[in-house]
């Protein structure tokens, strides 16, 4: 991994331990990843490459809209549990977070846990990384605040003194929800081993509920995940000179009973093609780009993927409703 302090402006810095780079999220990822998925008969983006600064900000902005009751039931169970997440963690622990956006979720955890070692956080929008670790490492400065710049779906070394030490992953948001269910089992054993045995993961987990609720939730009236997802091809035009005309595609998230996931959709509002990189592709009307899966899971259905993963579940939380849940796991 590169070690690239000497790269970055140290007023940018500020109190931030270190900074480590694993060049992940790259332009010519994007684009390679880009043609390779419009190349399938279901044309398909990624949807890591949703979170750039503007796609980070916006998604901090559907965590506060009314129908996303995700982020905020989550919260609500973080602050009643955390008291017990930090006992299962003990003490002098080293937390990792993937996927640590704003850094807001884990001031729970890190103002009950007794005496934490470091922060260390995997985000792969370097920006927003930087930034947001910055303003928790100045609130924390006893705790050294580590901001990793990673793809934590693809292998990349976590910074070197974790190993053997007591480590407690974070995976908030029902994130996990973005893989198919063997792709989530693949990434909790990988997980499982690089945290080492006896590391704990606090892990949030959207569950299973009625069509209309889960709909709404991706089909704000404010119009703000539809802004979300068109920002990949607002990207698109601006970091790979793509030429989509993005008043010729239209969001559209639906949920898939048969596979228990919402997806997310760009719809071809009219037979055109789009250019990228001398490259030609055809949509016809109503063709679409499928861009997020966000699966939701049964209580048992989650512990038993888990359990095969490598994973013991030695606690578990869901909000009064049972809308959503959080679990503590630990590596066997």
């Amino acid at each position: 991994m590169n070690v690239l302090i000497d790269t970055i402006d140290p007023d940018d810095l500020g109190e931030l331990a270190d900074f480590h780079d694993a060049g992940h999220g790259t332009a010519d990822d994007f684009l390679a990843d880009m043609l390779n998925g419009l190349r399938q008969a279901q044309k398909e983006i990624s949807c890591k490459y949703f979170y750039d600064k503007r796609g980070s900000a916006l998604f901090d902005e559907i965590c506060d809209l009314e129908e996303y009751y995700p982020t905020r039931t989550e919260l609500s169970i973080l602050a009643t549990r955390a008291p017990e997440i930090a006992s299962l963690a003990g003490p002098a622990a080293h937390l990792v977070e993937f996927g640590s956006g704003s850094s807001s979720k884990v001031r729970l955890l890190l103002n009950a846990m007794e005496a934490p070692s470091s922060y260390v956080a995997v985000d792969i929008s370097r920006d927003h990384l930087i930034a947001s670790t910055r303003d928790l490492a100045s609130e924390y400065l006893d705790i050294d605040v580590v901001p990793v710049c990673a793809d934590y779906t693809r292998e990349f070394e976590l910074p070197t003194g974790l190993q053997g030490k007591n480590v407690t992953g974070f995976f908030p948001g029902s994130t996990i929800g973005n893989f198919a269910p063997e792709q989530a089992a693949t990434f909790l054993g990988r997980w499982a081993k690089v945290l080492g045995s006896g590391a704990g993961l606090v892990i949030g987990v959207d569950l299973k509920k009625p069509r209309a609720l889960l709909e709404a939730a991706y089909n704000d009236a404010r119009g703000v995940t539809a802004e979300f997802n068109e920002n990949l091809l607002v990207r698109a035009n601006t970091e790979l000179n793509a030429d989509f005309d993005l008043s010729a595609f239209a969001h559209d998230a639906r949920w898939n009973e048969a596979a228990g996931r919402i997806e997310m959709h760009l719809v071809s509002q009219r037979d055109q093609t789009v250019n990228i990189a001398d490259q030609a592709f055809n949509f016809q009307a109503d063709e679409t780009i499928h861009t997020e899966n966000s699966h939701k899971y049964g209580l048992a259905e989650f512990t038993d993927m888990a359990g095969r993963a490598g994973w013991d579940a030695p606690a578990t939380w869901t909000d009064p409703n049972n809308l959503f849940s959080v679990h503590f796991l630990r590596a066997r």
